[in-house]
């Protein structure tokens, strides 16, 4: 019966991603030649998003609608997400329309983005969504927090720096029974938070993290992969990055020198 049900549905589903692949074509073909950081209202689906940079807009919703990184088989009607670098909302859209029912914690550490996250999220009247206006770190307190105006904001980006409040997200997911999803896009910190939450993640069903290897720092893919393995997840990496002759052309003089996706789950 379930196999006759997967049948049933496949042809909706390719009729469905089909559909979001022509919707990524009108926008890259109405604002794909847009400059950056100006900000604007877009249309997609049915809904309507505050957005401040364009070009980062259309790349995340390709990933997200299109290439559908973050798809999982929810557990329950009602599954628990972390959304650790929710941005202006896609992802929270995405993970609502997968499972309406889901209750969701959303964290951005850029103050005006989070302000947009919020506006986003109410005018398109999507609820149960808890945010966090603070950056997920190793500790409770304030730090130092390039911003960047759109999807690149880090505690490691040069330039511009504010002071944010930091939660320490161990100690929300210890609060959890258990979490259906853990999405961590937070440039460059995973690689001290995922350790922190060594104790913890065996209450985490699926993760999904992007690893970024800031060049001016040493890295660490090692020890998280190593937490990921310990904690009896399984791990499938996808490069993001590519360069030919890499031992001649080490992406000297680039912010980052090696992104990856990371999709850890329970085997």
């Amino acid at each position: 019966m379930m196999f006759v049900l997967k049948e049933c549905l496949r042809p909706l589903y390719w009729w469905l991603k089909s559909k979001r692949y022509r919707e990524f074509s009108r926008l890259m073909g109405k604002y794909g030649h847009l400059p950056r950081f100006q900000p604007r209202d877009v249309r997609f689906m049915g809904y309507r998003f505050r957005v401040p940079d364009l070009p980062s807009f259309l790349w995340q919703f390709k990933d997200i609608f299109v290439d559908e990184l973050y798809r999982f088989r929810p557990g329950s009607e009602n599954p628990v997400i972390y959304d650790c670098g929710a941005n202006v909302g896609l992802s929270c859209l995405y993970f609502k329309l997968l499972s309406p029912g889901a209750r969701i914690v959303a964290f951005e550490a850029d103050p005006a983005i989070a302000q947009v996250l919020e506006e986003n999220l109410r005018a398109n009247s999507i609820g149960d969504v808890e945010i966090v206006a603070k950056a997920v770190h190793t500790r409770e307190g304030s730090i130092q927090f390039g911003v960047h105006g759109a999807d690149g904001g880090s505690v490691y980006l040069q330039g511009q720096k504010i002071e944010v409040e930091a939660v320490r997200l161990r100690d929300w997911l210890a609060q959890e029974e258990g979490v259906d999803f853990l999405k961590l896009d937070i440039e460059g910190s995973e690689v001290e938070v995922i350790p922190d939450c060594a104790d913890v993640l065996g209450r985490v069903e699926n993760l999904f993290v992007e690893y970024h290897s800031w060049g001016s720092l040493p890295q660490r893919l090692d020890e998280l992969l190593k937490t990921l393995r310990l904690a009896g997840f399984r791990y499938y990496i996808q490069g993001l990055t590519e360069r030919r002759a890499p031992f001649v052309h080490r992406a000297q003089g680039q912010p980052l020198d090696l992104q990856l996706n990371i999709f850890a789950y329970r085997g």
